[in-house]
């Protein structure tokens, strides 16, 4: 029987890869984090939910509904939006301190909502439309009725244009 030898010297033969490179995988990833289509950008960890959003409150029927109520309306405005702020951003003195302030020094409360409010867009890094000082248009015109107007006019359009930035309709 003839033995079949090999044209090439084992010594000069390249060496082959014991292991080969995985094939294509089809499955997707699991994702790290999850992306809300109503958070405009933000990331969440993955399965964390969004605070839950305020309610947008139309300037029109806020006064109407403050001349309406003889004034009773504002305290339940400010509670809900203070309460609001807080279960959202988990800061601020939420709705009971909020409404507790207006009654013992009620000059204090429309700085502080316009504050809070101008709090609410620096945590998302936007530019703050009202701050504190926003609570200066409430006094001059205390004695008239175009300060507050003008106060609530802009505090008020603040934080509607806040809540659809997070997701209300």
């Amino acid at each position: 029987m003839a033995e079949y030898t090999s044209a090439l010297p084992t010594e000069n033969r390249p060496e082959l890869p014991t292991a080969q490179p995985a094939g294509p995988s089809f499955a997707a990833p699991a994702p790290e984090r999850s992306i809300d289509h109503r958070t405009d950008g933000i990331v969440l960890p993955y399965g964390q939910q969004m605070p839950p959003v305020g309610k947008i409150r139309s300037t029109g029927v806020c006064i109407l509904l403050t001349l309406v109520t003889f004034g009773i309306y504002p305290l339940y405005w400010y509670f809900s939006v203070h309460d609001e702020m807080k279960r959202h951003s988990g800061q601020g003195i939420g709705g009971g301190l909020a409404l507790l302030i207006t009654f013992l020094g009620g000059v204090v409360t429309p700085f502080l909502t316009s504050s809070e409010i101008g709090n609410l867009y620096r945590s998302r890094g936007l530019p703050a439309p009202v701050s504190g000082a926003t609570g200066l248009w409430y006094f001059p015109g205390a004695f008239i009725v175009v300060g507050p107007l003008v106060w609530f006019v802009k505090t008020n359009g603040a934080i509607n244009n806040y809540w659809r930035t997070v997701g209300t309709r």
